[in-house]
């Protein structure tokens, strides 16, 4: 049964994370088309939420107008005058999360709160007696707060094009014009352990564009977009977009790629966002966590078969063995041939 309502919605965090949010959230905005939706995030993730008409979208900004406890205050205020809510769910559970839950349960609002399951998080990166098994994902778990709230939905597929390219747009770049299919890679992730070695995805990059694919690198400004830049120096099919394009330009170019290369990071939950096939490289953190791409096949994902692994759930903690095997053990081969498989499989490939 559809129902109706206002509820506030809590992602403070970082870009994956939020990305990961919005197949749960047009998931349910399909299911309870009357409902109204108040997201507090970060000022980066208002474009994610542009396109969703019965989403309100307020800047959470940490360092300034909300910092301290007298900011989150005045958030509390501000937002106390958005509603009356519902609901408020909170899929952060943060410090700053459960200060304004608990604000907003003493003025009466039913809270519904994230379990991120720590304690079998904990048994699947833990250095003895490793207990390695697939956890729910995080998109199961943000739709199960929805669930608890009194909107129960199922988590369907998505495709993001029919929602940010609502408009034709020309092409983020006169390359994605030529021959050749359209392979991205995006090397960097948030953390160094759970990051390829840059010179093995060079040796990718290079073999990638001696066979004739259109090769197109993503990341972010200052050095991420120094290096790329160095690496497409003097290469005919290797392009760098790195810091030249805005978010909606970026989405556009991922989703007329036919195959992305990234990491666990934003880089993957953006391409899944706009239907790209993507080929995740795992070092330290592992896909069974929770934080693998929406609706990807399992077998996409490049990994070292290794008993330490994973030894992290957020790539955030120092290699034990002292070597990233994990990651060392991967060569550029390995991930090449993964992605003639994909490029060969059903799914259908990037159309201009």
């Amino acid at each position: 049964m559809n129902q109706t309502g206002k509820i506030l919605v809590f992602r403070l965090s970082a870009f994956g994370d939020v990305a990961m949010t919005i197949p749960v959230l047009a998931s349910f905005l399909a299911a309870h088309p009357q409902a109204e939706v108040v997201f507090v995030s970060r000022s980066f993730a208002a474009a994610l939420l542009a396109p969703f008409p019965q989403v309100q979208f307020v800047a959470f900004d940490a360092r300034g107008r909300h910092k301290g406890l007298p900011g989150l205050w005045r958030l509390f205020r501000t937002l106390r005058k958005m509603g009356p809510f519902t609901s408020v769910l909170d899929l952060h559970q943060v410090l700053r999360t459960r200060i304004l839950s608990f604000l907003f349960r003493l003025s009466g609002r039913p809270v519904f709160t994230l379990d991120k399951g720590r304690a079998e998080k904990k048994e699947l990166v833990r250095k003895n007696n490793k207990l390695l098994r697939p956890l729910p994902s995080m998109f199961e778990r943000y739709r199960e707060v929805f669930v608890r709230a009194g909107f129960d939905f199922s988590l369907e597929p998505f495709d993001g094009r029919m929602h940010y390219f609502k408009e034709p747009l020309p092409l983020p770049h006169a390359a994605f014009a030529l021959e050749g299919k359209r392979i991205g890679v995006a090397p960097f992730a948030g953390h160094h352990w759970k990051t390829w070695p840059f010179e093995k995805a060079e040796l990718l990059v290079q073999e990638l564009a001696a066979r004739g694919y259109q090769v197109f690198l993503f990341g972010g400004r200052g050095k991420e977009q120094e290096q790329l830049e160095a690496l497409a120096s003097g290469k005919d099919r290797v392009h760098n977009l790195a810091g030249s394009l805005s978010l909606q330009q970026e989405l556009l170019a991922m989703s007329l790629l036919h195959v992305m290369v990234a990491m666990d990071s934003a880089n993957m939950h953006l391409a899944r966002l706009v239907a790209a096939p993507v080929v995740s490289i795992w070092g330290a953190t592992h896909p069974w966590a929770g934080f693998y791409g929406y609706d990807l096949p399992g077998d996409w994902a490049v990994q070292s078969d290794l008993d330490c692994r994973p030894c992290s759930v957020f790539g955030n903690k120092v290699c034990h063995r002292g070597d990233f095997a994990c990651m060392q053990q991967i060569s550029a081969t390995v991930v090449l041939k993964k992605i003639e498989k994909v490029i060969g499989s059903p799914m259908a490939p990037a159309k201009l």
